[in-house]
């Protein structure tokens, strides 16, 4: 696993310990990105379920000003700590060792708004659409931002979650990924 483009390019990520992480692929990482970027012109990010924190250090690499990570394991939280220290990225970084419901919550209570939102939880315990609602009710996505939704093949999400819209899914594998953005951002 390693940063695919930007300031980072070429930079290895360790993975968590142990088989309860499932990292994204670096072939699944690259397509993403080549859907929402490639590269940012500024901008926060929020990865929640961070797992390595390679979906979050890579936003970085490609011109993201700040990200915060969250993910509720502690083999996960300190593993990102390394990779963002083998990055040189802890300025622009915040980590948090939380559920991903609680700080959804606690990120509203600062007045932030995101540019991306990446969602990667764990394929058994799939709750993406009670979180996309979440993320709708706090408006913690910016107008241009996108909501990245990683998740199993077997699950399809519906085309509207309260104020977004589906703009894209792509399926690689056993693995989809799914782009939100704002209603108003989309024709009708």
């Amino acid at each position: 696993m390693r940063v695919i483009s930007g300031s980072c390019k070429g930079k290895f990520l360790k993975a968590v310990p142990g088989k309860l992480t499932r990292p994204t692929t670096d072939k699944v990482k690259e397509a993403m990105f080549n859907i929402i970027g490639p590269y940012f012109n500024g901008g926060v990010a929020l990865d929640l379920f961070s797992g390595t924190g390679s979906l979050g250090i890579e936003a970085l690499s490609r011109g993201i000003d700040r990200c915060i990570f969250v993910d509720m394991d502690y083999k996960a939280i300190k593993t990102i700590q390394d990779n963002l220290d083998a990055c040189q990225l802890n300025d622009y970084s915040e980590v948090y060792r939380n559920k991903a419901e609680r700080a959804l919550k606690a990120v509203s209570k600062r007045d932030l708004t995101f540019q991306l939102i990446f969602l990667d939880p764990p394929y058994k315990k799939q709750k993406l659409i009670a979180l996309i609602k979440i993320i709708a009710d706090h408006r913690l996505l910016n107008d241009q931002g996108y909501i990245i939704a990683e998740h199993s093949s077997d699950i399809e999400l519906p085309n509207k979650i309260a104020n977004f819209t589906k703009v894209k899914s792509e399926k690689y594998g056993t693995t989809v990924v799914t782009l939100f953005q704002h209603n108003h951002n989309r024709e009708e």
